[in-house]
């Protein structure tokens, strides 16, 4: 899994749910992000290789500062850990999984929850879309972040891939019984 969260508007802009996600598909990922958002001025990551592999690099280079967080340091991308734990606690370990479109289909109603119905007391206790919808955030295709400064956030887009692993498994009703 891939989680991206953007620091500013504690938005989960986006969780690619797959079996494998090399950096390649992380830049993919990122580029369709970039269709509708502005670039952040830093992108926070933790050491996994499909972060510090050469395909991020090239993408980020000349475009957008890449900080990578201390090996062992999960709480240097604490927004990220939060929401993690989140995710893991009331999606993840809430659901039986059956199929990857099933994960992909449960894990994007719980980003969509999480986005639309959660408030934030860091916003004013405003959800994510409500902060959002409030501020004048940056498009595509627009110079800079033109976000108001706040020294309390940081105007940088968090990237992380979980320490979750999901396992796709039959539901007990549908498994085949041995016949002895």
């Amino acid at each position: 899994m891939l989680v991206v969260i953007d620091v500013y508007s504690r938005e989960c802009l986006c969780i690619e749910v797959d079996t494998s996600l090399p950096g390649r598909r992380v830049v993919r990922v990122l580029d369709e992000l970039t269709a509708t958002r502005a670039l952040p001025q830093r992108i926070v990551t933790d050491n996994g290789p499909e972060f510090a592999g050469r395909a991020l690099d090239t993408w980020a280079f000349g475009r957008v500062e890449l900080h990578f967080i201390d090996p062992g340091k999960p709480m240097q991308n604490g927004y990220v850990e939060s929401f993690n734990g989140k995710l893991r606690d009331e999606c993840l370990n809430e659901n039986w999984f059956v199929s990857l479109a099933d994960t992909r289909r449960v894990v994007e109603a719980f980003r969509r929850e999480y986005n639309e119905d959660r408030p934030h007391s860091a916003l004013g206790n405003l959800t994510p879309a409500e902060y959002v919808a409030r501020t004048e955030l940056p498009t595509a295709g627009s110079t800079g972040f033109e976000r108001p400064y706040d020294p309390s956030m940081d105007n940088s887009c968090l990237v992380t891939q979980p320490t979750v692993s999901v396992e796709l498994q039959p539901q007990p009703d549908s498994l085949s019984k041995r016949s002895d």
